[in-house]
């Protein structure tokens, strides 16, 4: 997930949206090409730009999630400091321990923080959007786990592997589906931010299909009368 979150950015500038936004997409372009960079090399040093990243992009979310509420261009700073000390952490330990469990938790904890708010805007603020909330949560949830599956049962799902045809074979490889499902997941719960953001400050948002597959969301101020 590198380009689509690139033109996101770019329409969120021309759309004069909040800069929290853009960053939200920009980190997770910045993301992508971590992951990107891991899988070409291999190498530790591009793991933690694969890693560290989803951290930080998770942080902007949980940012955004909390601030959709707020007056146009407020800064939290308490809830922004607390995320920057957060990531500071979380960078510290682990490029102390280098231990992939820390990681998974600490990114678990986050993306459970998400999940929570994400129900309660859609359950007691905008029930209408639960089709976009929950298609975005399930799509990364299932993401997530694969991922996690292949973490404990790697060994076995590869001896499974070897059994099976090739295109089969495919279809167990969780670790490529964590990445495209958590990938679309991410794209579908920033649009679900950004529509929880943009009703709140009065405007039409409306999700659109690019092409009659990417979803993308258009909107324009209520006018006055």
């Amino acid at each position: 997930m590198i380009i689509p979150p690139i033109f996101g950015a770019i329409q969120s500038i021309r759309d004069g949206l909040e800069k929290r936004y853009v960053a939200a997409y920009l980190a997770l372009t910045v993301v992508g090409m971590g992951s990107w960079c891991f899988h070409m090399t291999l190498k530790y040093e591009m793991q933690l730009l694969d890693e560290l990243p989803m951290i930080y992009s998770c942080c902007i979310f949980v940012y955004c999630m909390f601030e959709c509420f707020k007056a146009k261009n407020s800064v939290n700073y308490h809830l922004l400091f607390t995320l920057v000390l957060f990531s500071l952490i979380v960078t510290t330990v682990y490029l102390k321990v280098k231990e992939p469990v820390f990681h998974q938790v600490m990114y678990g904890m986050l993306v459970f923080t998400l999940v929570l708010r994400s129900i309660y805007i859609v359950t007691w603020v905008y029930p209408w959007l639960r089709g976009l909330g929950y298609t975005s949560l399930g799509i990364f949830l299932l993401g997530f786990l694969l991922w996690n599956i292949d973490n404990i049962f790697c060994d076995s799902l590869r001896n499974f592997r070897k059994k099976m045809p090739p295109i089969l074979g495919v279809t167990t490889q969780f670790h490529a589906w964590w990445h495209i499902l958590t990938g679309l997941g991410s794209y579908l719960h920033i649009l679900f931010s950004l529509y929880t953001r943009t009703l709140y400050l009065r405007y039409r948002p409306k999700v659109k299909f690019f092409f009659g597959i990417w979803p993308v969301i258009m909107f324009e101020p209520l006018r006055k009368h």
